[in-house]
């Protein structure tokens, strides 16, 4: 039986939420209900649980704070949480596992399912040790993503990708070193993710981390050689854009 502990500040929602664990989630059993960081971190240092249901956005500091408080991090956190652009970008940084409010139940049920499924495959990936290194971590280059592959999983600095290319409802994803990764998400997916750390889309099908880019050449969109030796078209709709990085 897997231990679980609650933090939301909103007693009604600790108490639908533990109502759920109950009734459909039969392999844990919540050994605490916390209204906030501070009694959350004594809980979580007594109890020593397995999954952490955690509110992101409190009154008297976010999960974020909480996950701070941790040097190392020996449980998965599912982040329960509103819509929150900066939040969802973290997460999904870190592969993350988070449900919306208000709570769905096939979807708490699903991710409940897959940090079992990790525990019982005694796989050694930790989403919320990523992300809390990540939080810590200023210079965004230095970030770590957690890429899925079919297999699993694999973790790469944001600066070494050279480039994400659309492939149907995949992405390939280029290395500096010269490896090509295909990830288990969409392009538009990785745009989102990827914002505001030095990559644009320029066309449909091509993310760039711009710190690649080695030359531009004009044209009515224009093209961008990279260091992987590679010429991409720019969409005139994005060249602006593009060019207003530089």
């Amino acid at each position: 039986m897997l231990k679980a502990i609650i933090v939301d500040d909103e007693k009604i929602a600790r108490e639908t939420l533990q109502g759920y664990l109950t009734k459909y989630c039969s392999e844990l059993t919540v050994v605490a209900a916390c209204d906030g960081v501070a009694n959350a971190a004594a809980a979580i240092r007594h109890h020593q649980p397995d999954i952490v249901f955690l509110d992101v956005e409190m009154p008297y500091g976010n999960a974020f704070d909480l996950l701070e408080q941790f040097e190392v991090i020996n449980f998965e956190t599912i982040f329960v949480t509103a819509f929150s652009h900066y939040a969802l970008k973290a997460l999904n940084q870190s592969a993350s596992y988070y449900i919306l409010k208000p709570i769905e139940i096939d979807e708490l049920v699903k991710a409940v399912a897959k940090i079992i499924n990790q525990k019982k495959q005694k796989q050694t990936v930790n989403h919320t040790q990523l992300l809390a290194d990540n939080l810590r971590i200023q210079p965004t280059g230095k970030r770590k993503i957690a890429l899925p592959l079919m297999e699993g999983f694999e973790f790469v600095k944001v600066d070494e990708i050279v480039r994400c290319q659309a492939n149907d409802n995949f992405t390939d994803v280029f290395l500096d070193d010269g490896r090509k990764l295909m990830i288990c998400r969409t392009l538009k997916f990785y745009e989102e993710t990827l914002s505001h750390q030095g990559f644009v889309r320029i066309h449909k099908s091509h993310l760039i981390n711009t710190q690649f880019v080695v030359r531009y050449l004009k044209g009515k969109g224009g093209q961008v050689q990279m260091t992987d030796n590679t010429t991409l078209d720019v969409s005139p709709s994005k060249k602006q854009e593009l060019l207003a990085l530089f």
